[in-house]
């Protein structure tokens, strides 16, 4: 599957080894159908919160993508088109799903969930795309 730059949102424990991160990318990836090319054009997306967490930029390192961080308001600008509702992260950061959120905020204005969350235990992955008219 080409076209659109696809968003693969992160969301990550403290501490969460950037092997980790990396390879439930790549099994985001696998679960979506990418190809090389769609993979290859993907950007990581992560909370600015997070911009501490050194797994996120191993993460990107491992996987040769950019890795943007973004403001809380925009995450919360999209968290009513978030899919997966976890209480526990509601509770903790306001959201229904950081991955989810960071994804579709990450795909910009018209973006849509293309996968909906996978998880490790301690790191999460969503996968969203820019609408493109028909």
């Amino acid at each position: 599957m080409g076209g659109a730059v696809i968003a693969a949102g992160l969301g990550c424990r403290r501490g969460c080894p950037g092997a980790e991160i990396a390879g439930l990318v790549r099994a985001a990836f696998d679960a979506a159908g990418l190809d090389g090319a769609a993979r290859a054009a993907a950007v990581l997306f992560a909370p600015e919160r997070k911009r501490g967490e050194a797994g996120l930029p191993a993460a990107a390192a491992l996987l040769a993508l950019p890795l943007r961080f973004l403001p809380d308001a925009a995450l919360a600008a999209v968290a009513d088109r978030c899919v997966t509702r976890s209480p526990r992260v509601a509770a903790a950061v306001g959201l229904p799903s950081v991955a989810e959120a960071a994804a579709l905020a990450g795909a910009g204005p018209a973006g849509r969930l293309l996968l909906p969350r996978l998880s490790t235990p301690r790191a999460t992955c969503a996968l969203a795309r820019p609408e493109t008219a028909p």
